[in-house]
């Protein structure tokens, strides 16, 4: 089965438009939630770049200090086609900071650098803040601000956005080869194993989309903590639950696929397993590479979503959404955007 073709929540995008005719029309800004401590083995390096990918910065912070590539990490790969603000931590033990100053390039540029004690992990972050404009739109403003307003109120399906399967989505059926046997390079891997549960989740969230489900509570439902990853569950559905979800304080959740028993029942269990179903080959080759079943929320939830028009064409949208959470997802469902070719990044 391939990839699939994503339901829209409300009927489809009141508007039709460009999104990054520039990069700096999609601004990112990466809030790790915490401070570096100013001291420490680690050197925590701010960068503003501008059409670069993670990685190839990160190997310029290594060739210039000095450091293999595995010594220096990230929180989280941020878009190429933009400009964004991220930290970097590269591990300098008994060693000065090099003159990160010394690093000219039209792709980045050094905001900052302060030491801390303990490496910068991946998903070691909070939040990113967003500003994106959107130009040459056609289509209706007032339908539009409606659905912004929706949005703020009830948030948004939460897909896994295209870029997580790659170019031209060739990442599915690259993990369907390799849990047919065929061997990949070990960086490959953990792409491909997150390629195979993000589809599936897909599957299931946009059935319940069609249903018009995704934001309600069903029996045998697990819920998230809005803002965190605890979750707890199933229970019998009370009017406070309802309530909770209601007022954005919980969120349903769909399986990201690996080893053990759904943790729902009823219900939403039966949906779940009848979602799967067509790609039983990715849920067993996810069994078999050991992942461990996890759970995501349906709904995702902006903060401080607010629109700015600059014009009769163009909107500048300002909003933050939680780590692991895709902006373009939430874009899709206000504007209908020509495709661009995105890196995993």
């Amino acid at each position: 089965m391939a990839q699939i073709e994503l339901p829209f929540a409300c009927g489809g995008p009141p508007l039709r438009g460009v999104m990054r005719a520039t990069p700096e029309d999609f601004f990112v800004d990466e809030d790790l939630g915490f401070e570096p401590d100013g001291a420490g083995e680690h050197a925590f390096v701010r960068i503003e770049k501008r059409g670069a990918n993670t990685e190839w910065v990160a190997r310029q912070l290594a060739r210039l200090a000095g450091v293999a590539p595995n010594a220096v990490s990230y929180a989280g790969m941020k878009d190429r086609h933009a400009v964004t603000r991220q930290t970097f931590s590269i591990h300098l033990p008994g060693r000065p900071d090099p003159d990160w100053s010394s690093l000219h390039s039209p792709e980045f540029h050094v905001l900052d650098c302060r030491r801390h004690s303990r490496k910068l992990k991946r998903g070691a972050h909070k939040a990113n803040a967003f500003r994106i404009v959107l130009r040459d739109l056609d289509g209706d403003r007032v339908a539009a601000e409606r659905r912004l307003a929706q949005i703020a109120a009830g948030g948004a399906p939460n897909y896994f956005g295209e870029q997580r399967f790659g170019r031209g989505g060739d990442n599915l059926e690259r993990a369907r080869a390799m849990f047919a046997g065929r061997k990949m390079q070990r960086h490959e891997q953990g792409l491909l194993l997150s390629t195979a549960r993000s589809h599936l989740f897909n599957c299931l969230l946009a059935q319940r989309v069609l249903a018009g489900n995704w934001n309600q509570a069903l029996d045998g439902e697990v819920w998230m903590l809005a803002g965190s990853h605890s979750i707890f569950g199933p229970e019998p559905l009370t009017p406070e639950l309802t309530a909770r979800m209601a007022s954005g304080d919980i969120d349903p959740t769909g399986p990201l696929w690996g080893v053990g028993e759904l943790r729902s029942t009823g219900v939403v269990a039966g949906l779940e397993r009848d979602a799967a179903a067509p790609d039983d080959d990715l849920v067993r080759g996810l069994v078999a590479c050991g992942m461990r079943q996890e759970r995501r929320a349906l709904v995702m939830r902006p903060s401080d979503l607010v629109a700015n028009w600059l014009s009769e064409s163009a909107v500048e949208l300002r909003f933050r959404l939680n780590k692991g959470l895709y902006a373009t997802v939430l874009i899709r469902e206000i504007c209908g955007v020509p495709p661009i070719e995105e890196s995993p990044d």
